[in-house]
């Protein structure tokens, strides 16, 4: 057979290399519902353990909330478990209309269509809407399948310095003979926690004649004034050209993404983009969950309320411990140990405190930026955050890193 055991050999290496180098990732088993608390079996085969998770992208609490449960189990009961076919073919129900229809009202935009992630929306919407003549300008800490959207379309591809305006400018400048230009960026970027400056880019959009995009997946439901969004955040609601996002996170946490914006844009992701014609249409159980979930935010913000108050306990709370996060205002809080080994050390000795929280490291963030991204959620009480900081305290006074500058860190651990 072609896998032969030389093949085995060299990809044993390969793996034994990325444990050597600290760098092997291991999944956890989570044997209950995403929540504040759940039961975990780390290692395999380990007794099940009750531990708090800080490290979900379940911002609004909303994974398992009883109503949005019993919605998705409703539209199992009326809608069946899944279309068994994409959406222009038969696998369009009432329920999928009636979603794209409320996320447009929630965003504020003129039309959306679903896709069966937000990574498929990625994937499929800039191949559906430029071509050879045109250009794609994308900060550079974009989302990885932002990344591979733009790979698979044909239009020119340059970038911009990470939040950088006036880089921006000047590439803006240079590509004015394209037929269209597109503006690329992340609402909050996911791995720093820091968000765009969408007001700004609205204006260089429209004096150099660009359409803005914006993935808005860690954003919707909770950022800005209503949960609405960065653009919301920002005061530009309506100026945004194309908005992706998922209900993969605040909006539900189960699956499914969607492409929201310009009606002739959504329309010709209708007609063209690949991951919507050629993978099957969102299940039923989950349109209606996300339909409650919608309608749960749209009634009220005390969700998105109690998140903001969490956060700003929270990002208070490692600041006083002596611990180096990244700056900002949202629930997404790396703590900054710049080194991979001593991340999965960490993480491991949180764990062992109760506190679930996940290292990061190359190649998911830069080399030398290793770090544990904590993620707050509206499903928290304080007696969660506190005793999770007292864990961050425990495990920090092992390691000597509190109240420790980042050189100081780097010359201990190395990066």
């Amino acid at each position: 057979m072609a896998f032969t055991e030389k093949t085995r050999g060299l990809y044993s290496e390969i793996l034994t290399g990325l444990q050597t180098a600290g760098l092997f990732k291991q999944e956890r088993f989570i044997h209950s519902a995403q929540a504040a608390d759940i039961e975990v079996e780390y290692p395999t085969g380990a007794p099940l353990k009750k531990v708090i998770n800080i490290c979900a992208n379940n911002y609004l609490g909303m994974s398992s909330h009883p109503e949005v449960v019993k919605a998705a189990h409703d539209g199992l009961d009326s809608h069946g478990y899944g279309m068994s076919s994409v959406r222009f073919i038969c696998g369009t129900q009432d329920i999928h209309r009636t979603l794209e229809s409320m996320v447009t009202q929630f965003l504020g935009t003129e039309d959306t269509i679903l896709f069966p992630s937000c990574l498929d929306a990625n994937g499929g919407v800039f191949e559906a809407v430029l071509t050879k003549d045109d250009v794609m300008i994308s900060d550079r800490l974009v989302h990885a399948s932002i990344i591979d959207g733009i790979r698979l379309c044909s239009a020119m591809h340059d970038t911009f310095k990470h939040s950088d305006m006036e880089h921006l400018e000047e590439k803006l400048q240079l590509h004015s003979d394209k037929r269209l230009k597109m503006v690329i960026t992340d609402g909050v970027f996911s791995m720093d926690g820091d968000t765009a400056k969408l007001d700004k880019m609205v204006e260089l959009c429209e004096k150099y004649n660009a359409l803005l995009f914006v993935d808005d997946s860690h954003a919707s439901g909770f950022i800005g004034k209503t949960g609405r969004g960065t653009h919301e955040k920002y005061g530009v609601m309506g100026e945004i050209d194309i908005i992706t996002t998922t209900f993969g996170k605040g909006l539900g946490g189960a699956s499914g993404g969607c492409v929201s914006g310009r009606r002739e844009l959504v329309e010709m992701c209708r007609q063209k983009a690949r991951p919507y014609l050629f993978s099957n249409t969102i299940a039923p159980p989950v349109v209606a969950g996300v339909i409650k979930v919608l309608e749960i935010l749209s009634a009220s913000t005390d969700r998105r309320d109690k998140l903001e108050h969490n956060t700003e306990f929270w990002r208070k709370g490692l600041i006083d411990a002596g611990l180096i996060i990244k700056s900002g205002d949202t629930p997404i809080v790396p703590v900054m140990l710049f080194n991979a080994k001593l991340a999965q050390d960490v993480s491991r000795d949180l764990y062992e405190e109760g506190i679930y929280a996940i290292g990061f490291f190359f190649p998911v963030v830069s080399q030398g930026q290793a770090r544990i991204r904590t993620q707050i959620s509206a499903g928290h009480e304080i007696h969660h955050l506190e005793k999770a900081l007292d864990a961050f305290k425990k495990v920090g006074k092992k390691y000597d890193i509190l109240g420790k500058s980042k050189q100081e860190i780097i010359e201990r651990y190395g990066m």
